[in-house]
């Protein structure tokens, strides 16, 4: 008569192994999961949503939105919002938020916060070439609806001075974290972000999904590099650079 006994531990083995495995899979959820879950909606959703509207822009198809978003934007132009969105878009690439990322930069290495200065440099010079690559990769044409007020002859998509100053924004969201001016600064930031997206399509220069695709490229851009590259407390709690 055959005995039993030697087939019980490799029946065990595997039962056990797994839940052994299903015990570190929830202790790590259950003390990593939220920042797990952050980092995908930071990085990924934005990442996937550039995707998409790259896609849809390579393969020609139009959005359904963005037509009518600029006629409205035309429609309720004036004198006051014209000097406003000028103002905005000026500040919003070389005449303001390159500026201040060199002089971020510059800070940072003066006030002797090397890794910081690195990440800031990484995210704003790896930000401007990727907005260069994708324009001449996609070679979208500028919106022609009106003569606008601040002409551009380079290519639309992705908009550089959304990329731009959501770049910026999201660095420096990123060294205030650990800080009490967190939330200030994330507040500054997406107003300033939002203003000058909008002013590119305000001043017709640009559809909504250019601006959109230049938001969706900075966040998953700069997070991506601050989770990546500077990792260091990534799943502890620190966020330093």
């Amino acid at each position: 008569m055959e005995s039993p006994g030697p087939s019980e531990p490799v029946t065990a083995a595997p039962v056990e192994a797994l839940s052994t495995q299903a015990k570190v899979g929830r202790e790590v959820f259950r003390k990593y999961g939220p920042r797990l879950v952050a980092m995908f909606a930071l990085v990924a959703l934005p990442l996937w949503g550039f995707g998409e509207i790259a896609e849809d822009v390579a393969e020609g198809h139009p959005f359904f939105f963005d037509v009518p978003v600029l006629e409205w934007l035309h429609s309720i132009s004036s004198p006051t919002l014209n000097a406003l969105f000028l103002a905005l878009s000026a500040i919003g690439y070389s005449g303001g938020v390159v500026p201040m990322d060199i002089a971020l930069v510059v800070g940072l290495m003066l006030r002797r916060h090397p890794r910081s200065a690195t990440f800031a440099a990484i995210a704003v010079v790896g930000s401007a070439l990727a907005n260069a690559a994708a324009k001449h990769l996609f070679a979208r044409a500028r919106p022609a609806l009106w003569l606008s007020l601040a002409p551009e002859t380079t290519y639309s998509f992705p908009s550089g001075h959304a990329m731009g100053s959501a770049t910026l924004a999201c660095v420096l969201a990123c060294l205030a974290w650990d800080t009490r001016w967190r939330w200030p600064v994330i507040a500054v930031g997406a107003l300033f972000t939002l203003g000058v997206g909008l002013s590119r399509a305000y001043l017709g220069v640009h559809y909504p999904s250019d601006v959109l695709a230049g938001w969706s490229a900075a966040i998953a851009w700069t997070l991506g590099v601050r989770l990546i590259a500077f990792h260091r407390g990534l799943l502890t709690g620190s966020t330093r650079v």
